[in-house]
């Protein structure tokens, strides 16, 4: 009996391991891209911890120079496309809506953070973006099977497709099986 319930809190555990990563990516990246919206300094020209200054701070030190000149061209519209895509990444991981879609967008905000704004950190695992860029990755291979969006969006075509109706359990297995997430066996409680 006591080895059924281990067994049973075992699975669950395994089951939704990834949810706080998923809200902490989630809330952290709505809040970044909020906060750079909201600032009265992000997208002004001269002020200090303007887009402007930073990239133009990073540019000598960047893995990719290139990148940095890219976002030199129109600097407003890449600060607006950085703050709409880390709300995007922020909001699709928190709700579990096309996980693995926001994962990747939110993994490629890191990456092109990483080596471009970060990338002159020393020693390298003082910035932050390289982290963010490997706490992305689980939600890329996994994507969201439980508690999410996804998982509903799945059970309900299921029970559409004359099938018997999922239930909360259902859509989580169904969900897992159908972003190729590794799916625990089921146990008798």
């Amino acid at each position: 009996m006591m080895l059924e319930r281990l067994d049973a809190w075992r699975d669950t555990a395994r089951r939704y391991a990834l949810l706080p990563l998923r809200i902490f990516l989630g809330v952290t990246f709505i809040y970044a891209g909020l906060d750079k919206l909201t600032s009265d300094t992000f997208f002004t020209d001269s002020a200090n911890g303007s887009l402007l200054q930073i990239l133009h701070g990073a540019h000598d030190t960047a893995a990719i120079p290139a990148m940095v000149d890219l976002a030199l061209k129109a600097p407003h519209g890449f600060g607006y496309a950085i703050a709409l895509g880390e709300i995007a990444a922020g909001l699709g991981t928190l709700f579990g809506l096309l996980g693995r879609v926001a994962a990747t967008g939110g993994a490629l905000i890191s990456l092109s953070l990483w080596l471009t704004v970060s990338w002159s950190s020393t020693p390298y695992y003082y910035g932050n973006d390289l982290a963010y860029l490997m706490a992305w990755l689980p939600l890329v291979l996994a994507g969201a099977p439980y508690l999410s969006l996804d998982a509903l969006l799945v059970a309900r075509r299921k029970g559409r497709g004359g099938g018997a109706a999922a239930g909360t359990e259902g859509a989580a297995v169904t969900s897992g099986a159908a972003s190729g997430a590794p799916v625990p066996p089921s146990r008798p409680a």
